[in-house]
């Protein structure tokens, strides 16, 4: 595979701060909060998918062709030992996460999908990065779903809870109101997958596979941990339907039975907008926004956002702020940021430093959103 020019256009002046002091290309846009700017941080990407922090500066990077790279001082690096993936469609190397405890135990894991029998499945790993950043060394697949035919709908996000144990997401594989898929408590296919750490399953629930913390949900592309340390999810519907959920153990977040949009070709979709024991949505979209990536802010560098939801719009160009604590029709109030770098929102992860970063799949870079005085 031929290497993909990474410009990293930030030069570093600190371990925690690729952009910082630099002449580098920069858009302001007026914000609820102010004028922000957007600054490049590295571009040059091949469908670049999600980013994580290193707690020495460093960046993590996946591309879904297969490659994962590492930022140190403006410069890429390939790193080896990386599994497999099954890169057809929206398969491939999906989400990085990097453990709270990264300094003693080196721990990095990946999400991607898997060739396996029957087709294709979401899987999750990990391996320790070696001591000079490297190689992944001893990578290890955790868990793996079930083997499926075509290339939609891996889900494919890695969360670490407050107590370590760690969160994974699954798509429903594009069985849509056919399938069922992500009704059956049997099958992993349109869930959330909760482990420990060392691969075993955290939650049994009755009747339920082993592992399987919650069920109903159709494509879930953005996942992160609120303040009190509950699981929230975005997740793809089909047109229209996008939702937003806070997850709990054992609940059912009703796709393909309940949902807010209609099928690609207009048909209704399951029974309608509700029914018993299936969970509403904290917040919905309707027209589709193909959510991706989310965090809830903290607020470290902009108060007035603190406790407010971003994420990613791959179908159209802006990133959404939703204030949980202001009401609306679909449930949050909702501010569009939007600009030339805004296109296709792939992930969106909040900096050590309280910047917000977001990897934009067409321009194929990572970008930062900060106040104009902020370093």
């Amino acid at each position: 595979m031929s290497r993909t020019r990474i410009s990293a256009l930030i030069a570093p002046v600190s371990a925690l701060a690729l952009m910082t002091g630099i002449a580098a290309a920069q858009t302001t846009v007026d914000t609820s909060a102010g004028p922000m700017q957007i600054s490049v941080v590295a571009s040059g990407f091949d469908e670049p998918w999600a980013v994580g922090f290193l707690p020495d500066g460093a960046v993590m990077v996946t591309e879904r062709a297969g490659r994962l790279l590492l930022l140190r001082d403006g410069e890429p690096t390939d790193i080896t030992g990386v599994p497999e993936v099954y890169a057809e469609g929206q398969g491939g190397l999906l989400d990085v996460m990097i453990p709270r405890d990264f300094a003693q135990s080196r721990e990095v894991w990946l999400t991607y999908s898997a060739s396996v029998d029957g087709g294709a499945a979401t899987a999750v790993g990990k391996g320790r990065l070696s001591d000079d950043g490297s190689a992944l060394e001893g990578f290890d697949m955790l868990y793996v779903g079930d083997g499926m035919s075509g290339g939609r709908h891996f889900g494919s996000r890695i969360v670490e809870a407050q107590d370590g144990t760690v969160f994974i997401t699954t798509g429903d594989r594009g069985t849509g109101p056919a399938g069922m898929q992500a009704q059956n408590p049997q099958t992993v296919e349109g869930s959330v997958i909760h482990l420990n750490r060392d691969g075993s399953t955290a939650t049994t629930i009755e009747g339920w596979r082993r592992g399987i913390y919650s069920i109903g949900h159709r494509n879930a592309q953005g996942a992160t941990l609120g303040p009190d340390g509950a699981l929230w999810l975005v997740e793809h519907g089909a047109q229209g339907g996008d939702e937003v959920n806070r997850v709990e153990a054992g609940k059912n977040y009703g796709w393909p039975v309940i949902s807010y949009g209609v099928n690609y070709n207009g048909a209704s979709i399951g029974e309608g907008q509700e029914r018993d024991g299936m969970e509403q949505p904290a917040h919905y979209w309707d027209p589709s926004i193909a959510p991706s990536g989310m965090i809830v802010y903290s607020g470290a560098l902009v108060p007035e956002w603190a406790g407010d939801i971003f994420t990613g719009s791959l179908n159209t160009s802006f990133l959404s702020r939703l204030d949980p604590d202001t009401p609306a029709e679909t449930g949050f109030a909702e501010e569009r940021i939007e600009s030339a770098e805004t296109a296709r929102v792939r992930d969106v992860r909040e900096a050590p430093d309280g910047s917000i970063w977001f990897v934009s799949v067409i321009e194929g870079a990572i970008y930062r959103l900060a106040p104009e005085n902020a370093s």
